[in-house]
């Protein structure tokens, strides 16, 4: 079955990161996957620095290339035209959307993505976030969001992240989902932390997903 999956969520929750991590993932299963940079809120912060290295790895990347910017991130506003059309290419759909509200309603560009029955709508939640903190936040965060199918952990808080971190994080999203009525997929973890340390991996309540950290070369 055709996999369609939104990633959307607040400033820094790691919704990008996550959305590539995804994509590569189902890549990796044999699987044809439409990386879709929708992101039209943070111009500069986009998946144009790094398109070629993830189509190198063998993702169809929706975005905008570097030589057709017009300066420094004013393209990201833009919506690349192909995007609209994101649902008729062949193979699974990732669309990494712009945060916050305003992100979330970017999908309405999408021609027929609400008529998608395969259409999974993710908030990605970084509990370390000021705007996400506590389990009342969170709560009302993703119900400003419009559709949610799924909460995801991301509580990080850099390359300052440790296991107490994680772990009170994961507490906090499991809190706001079951007031919420939604599943948490998974908790997603920076692969350095994952390796070597089994043990902690075993105190997670939710299924636990390994991150390559791509997005700190996207800055530009």
């Amino acid at each position: 079955m055709r996999i369609v999956e939104a990633f959307i969520g607040e400033y820094a929750s790691g919704k990008s990161e996550n959305a590539v991590n995804r994509a590569l993932e189902l890549k990796n299963q044999g699987r044809t996957v439409n990386l879709v940079d929708l992101d039209t809120v943070e111009p500069f912060y986009t998946l144009t620095p790094i398109k070629k290295e993830l189509e190198a790895l063998g993702l169809k990347v929706l975005a905008w290339e570097r030589d057709e910017a017009l300066g420094f991130g004013e393209t990201g506003v833009l919506l690349k035209p192909e995007i609209r059309w994101a649902l008729r290419y062949p193979g699974d759909v990732i669309f990494d959307v712009g945060y916050g509200v305003h992100g979330s309603r970017s999908l309405n560009l999408i021609e027929g993505i609400w008529q998608e029955p395969n259409l999974k709508v993710y908030a990605v939640i970084n509990a370390s976030r000021p705007m996400t903190r506590e389990v009342d936040d969170i709560v009302e965060h993703v119900k400003s969001l419009g559709r949610v199918d799924g909460l995801i952990n991301n509580t990080h808080l850099g390359d300052e992240t440790t296991w107490d971190v994680i772990c009170d994080g994961e507490e906090k999203v499991l809190r706001a989902a079951k007031i919420l009525g939604l599943p948490v997929l998974w908790t997603a973890v920076d692969q350095k932390l994952i390796n070597g340390n089994g043990e902690m991996l075993q105190k997670l309540k939710t299924p636990v997903k390994g991150l390559i950290r791509y997005m700190p070369k996207t800055f530009w």
